[in-house]
């Protein structure tokens, strides 16, 4: 449904660098140096595979781990790739707010809350889906990414938002749209059909 050229150069964790206003403080590299002095910097981190989806290889690292470069070492071991480094941000354990657009316009959100331990707020790794709303500051991003998600042919995009900041912009399956089915009554499905149609 996604226009496959789009799909193809808007990687998940890639295409959000578009909009870096919009992100927290965020780092891409092959360098320990790079992060390192990114850590030195912002203290309280979060390392995640490039390509990663799912929550899979996302790690925390608080100040005082003594696990970086050993983790670094496995993530070149593991991982072709450079990888993703950004700032803590502490309001993940009220949610991780999933926001689904649908041709570019507001279709449904749900908070993800991550269960206790736990960095990730992924539903299959514990995260508990809450109804949600959306916050001023979500609908200003929201804003922002529409007209270029529909420019592109992106039809069904599920973003994701934690406090004041964009973390990623799913464009190959999102997920959420049957828990805000479920809370909201709504038929997200009926409405993704509706847009490719309209685009026929």
């Amino acid at each position: 449904m996604n226009d496959p050229a789009s799909v193809r150069d808007a990687p998940e964790k890639l295409f959000v660098t578009h909009f870096d206003d919009l992100m927290p403080p965020t780092l891409i590299t092959r360098s320990k140096d790079e992060v390192v002095a990114f850590r030195e910097e912002y203290k309280d981190i979060i390392v995640k595979p490039l390509y990663g989806n799912g929550g899979a290889g996302v790690f925390r690292l608080q100040p005082g781990d003594q696990n970086l470069a050993s983790l670094l070492e496995l993530f070149a071991d593991i991982y072709r790739e450079p990888v993703m480094v950004q700032r803590y941000i502490p309001q993940v354990r009220q949610g991780d707010k999933r926001i689904i657009l649908i041709d570019g316009e507001v279709a449904g959100a749900i908070n993800r809350v991550p269960a206790e331990g736990e960095a990730r707020s992924n539903m299959h790794v514990g995260g508990r889906a809450e109804i949600s709303t959306l916050t001023k500051r979500d609908q200003e991003i929201c804003d922002r990414l529409g007209p270029e998600l529909k420019k592109r042919g992106l039809i069904f995009v599920g973003i994701d938002v934690i406090g004041d900041y964009l973390t990623e912009i799913n464009v190959t399956s999102p997920t959420g749209i049957q828990e805000i089915d479920r809370f909201d009554g709504a038929n997200l499905a009926g409405l993704v059909w509706d847009a490719i149609e309209g685009r026929l």
